[in-house]
């Protein structure tokens, strides 16, 4: 049996064709590309159109291989969103997450229903890239666009409406809206009234593993595929990503590393609490009736970030061995400020945040790197110990997922920041998570758990064990005083 995995990131996408052999999964790349968003009509947004021709040409692709797939699942980030008139068109392209419009707009919004109230019914995180301050937003500047509008979709259920004809939103995906009451897993009509918004724009979510339906005879005469049923995963790809982690047993935390570090704990049910608010932890929603408890990180982007803002790009491999060979501990920064959103040169962003603070600014560009790389690694120190002290229970190693787990001296940094021992692998943990869902949906394994059995079965897991305890304690140490300094210095501003 093989299923197709489209994957679809902020920076790129990727379509995966993985075969189930006996306790095995093998995976074959069929088809990438570029992702991004392009500044047009005075918003960053996604060309949702070029990213739908990209899957068809991936698909494609796909039906050149001998055997025909079982099936397909499509994951996307989380977030934003597309609105469709009463003939299912859009009305414009979507507004990407990092775009401005959303400034300002949580204080506004929390002024007519409080902040304590969202979490209690909704568990996640406060982030003004969410989906309620994007609508609550648009209500303020384009009311005559949301008045237009009958059908809300994310983002992957809209491409998977250009799939099959089906529009269904995805249980996963709809978390991240900060829309949905955790308790209900519907739509709270409190919080659409607030806005407000007309609740006939949400359809109630269906659980990962639901097969939408099939192909549509459009999408068949471009592909050359068949009558394919297409199956929602977690089609929110951290959701996917943490289905796919090689874990065993209760007592692990996971990182999915990418364009954001995701972190924290699967759980059975969500945590709301005003402990967990003020930590500012979300819990979204997971596979087989579960809940990812975790905070957002801003990763690799960050590092991309400064890659792009050197005259010369170096290659990954490059600055990581450029880094190594760096002092370590010069200077920090809180990944999640604000100024790392959307800079126009993330560098520049570094050197502010340096000024705030009080620190030199960097030698050379590995030094930046290396600054990237340990402010992570402490930051995921500070959610080791918030999570100690929300009593999720014991956490005795971390599992690294996605593309980040390649990085191998962030890797041994998180090792000795937490001083746990680290897990890293599958690299293509949102298509093995995408493809396992599918494998569940179509009865070719029971349940997740054998899933990640396959997983470890399949692929090369690295090991990584904490060392330099002493010295990363004194770090951490000087990490919170600069962060306690930079909200200071925000907070006079």
């Amino acid at each position: 049996m093989n299923c197709i995995a489209i994957d679809i990131g902020a920076g790129s996408g990727r379509i995966v064709r993985g075969r189930f052999d006996s306790d095995r999964i093998a995976l074959e790349e069929v088809h990438r590309f570029r992702n991004g968003m392009r500044f047009l009509d005075g918003h960053y947004r996604w060309g949702i159109d070029s990213i739908f021709n990209e899957v068809l040409k991936g698909l494609k692709k796909a039906s050149r291989c001998k055997e025909p797939p079982s099936s397909i699942g499509l994951d996307t980030w989380g977030v934003d969103f597309v609105l469709l008139d009463a003939e299912d068109r859009l009305l414009e392209l979507p507004v990407a997450y990092r775009d401005s419009r959303t400034d300002g707009m949580m204080p506004l919004f929390h002024e007519r229903l409080g902040a304590e109230t969202i979490y209690k019914k909704t568990g996640i995180q406060f982030m003004q890239l969410n989906t309620l301050y994007q609508l609550f937003s648009m209500k303020r500047s384009s009311p005559g666009l949301r008045k237009r509008a009958r059908r809300l979709l994310m983002i992957p259920d809209y491409l998977n409406f250009l799939l099959t004809g089906k529009k269904c939103m995805e249980f996963t995906n709809a978390t991240t809206t900060q829309l949905l009451n955790a308790a209900k897993r519907d739509w709270d009509k409190d919080i659409l009234g607030a806005i407000p918004v007309d609740g006939g724009l949400f359809s109630k979510p269906v659980e990962p593993g639901t097969v939408l339906g099939t192909l549509s005879d459009s999408v068949r005469a471009r592909t050359g595929l068949g009558p394919i049923p297409v199956i929602a995963p977690a089609t929110h790809d951290t959701g996917s990503a943490v289905a796919s982690v090689p874990a065993s047993g209760k007592d692990w935390a996971f990182i999915s590393s990418g364009t954001w570090s995701l972190m924290g704990r699967e759980l059975r049910r969500p945590i709301c609490t005003k402990a967990a608010m003020e930590r500012n932890f979300t819990s979204e929603g997971g596979v087989q009736g579960t809940f990812r408890f975790l905070k957002n990180i801003m990763g690799m982007w960050l590092v991309d970030g400064l890659r792009r803002s050197f005259p010369s790009m170096l290659p990954y491999g490059r600055l990581e061995s450029q880094a190594r060979k760096t002092g370590p501990f010069t200077c920090f920064v809180d990944p999640n400020s604000r100024k790392f959103l959307n800079p126009r040169s993330m560098k520049a962003a570094f050197n502010a945040y340096f000024r705030a603070t009080g620190q030199s600014t960097p030698a050379s560009q590995g030094s930046y790197f290396r600054c990237a790389l340990e402010s992570l690694a402490l930051s995921y120190r500070s959610v080791i110990e918030e999570l100690g002290q929300l009593r999720t229970g014991p956490i005795n190693r971390i599992h690294i997922i996605g593309g980040g787990s390649r990085n191998r001296l962030l890797d041994q940094m998180t090792a000795d920041a937490t001083g746990l021992p680290v897990h890293a692998g599958p690299v293509e943990g949102t298509a093995v998570g995408n493809l396992l869902v599918q494998a569940i949906a179509l009865g070719h394994i029971r349940d997740i758990g054998e899933g990640r059995m396959l997983v470890r079965n399949s692929f090369n897991i690295e090991h990584y064990v904490p060392g330099h305890t002493n010295d990363w304690d004194e770090a951490w140490t000087r990490f919170q005083q600069l962060r306690e300094t930079a909200d200071e210095k925000a907070r006079q501003d």
